[in-house]
Parts: C-alpha cells; structure tokens; sequence
C-alpha cells in the first residue's frame, strides 16, 4: 500500500494487509498523536487495510484562541 506521511512529508509503500494499529506500530508512530486516512475516509485504529488501499498519516494538530 502506499502511505503518504506528512510533517516532514514523505511517500513510503508497505505490504497489506494490515491493521492501522499494525501499521503504526511498524512505522514507530504513536496512535494519538496522528489521525489516519484510508483512500480518503478517516479510520479508527481496528480498521483493516489493503495491499491496494491508498493511506495519509496526518499529525493532531491543536490549537485555540
């Protein structure tokens, strides 16, 4: 699958299937710190990914006025 990191941004592939919490553990991300993005539809950790899936890991950002 092709996964797309941003902060620095950065195209990586990894082998499917996978779950997002394999996925992160592989990468060495932390799951709260990052919202991910499965072939345009945000997913939560358990979701399942595909070899042919299309992945954006996105960092939380916060803030407030």
């Amino acid at each position: 699958m092709n996964v797309l990191l941003r902060n620095p941004r950065r195209e990586i592939q990894m082998p499917g299937p996978t779950s997002v919490s394999k996925l992160l553990k592989q990468l060495n991300i932390v799951p709260e710190s990052v919202l991910v993005i499965c072939n345009d539809e945000l997913v939560t950790r358990d979701a399942q990914l595909r070899d042919e899936d299309s992945i954006e890991i996105r960092p939380v950002v916060s803030g407030g006025a």
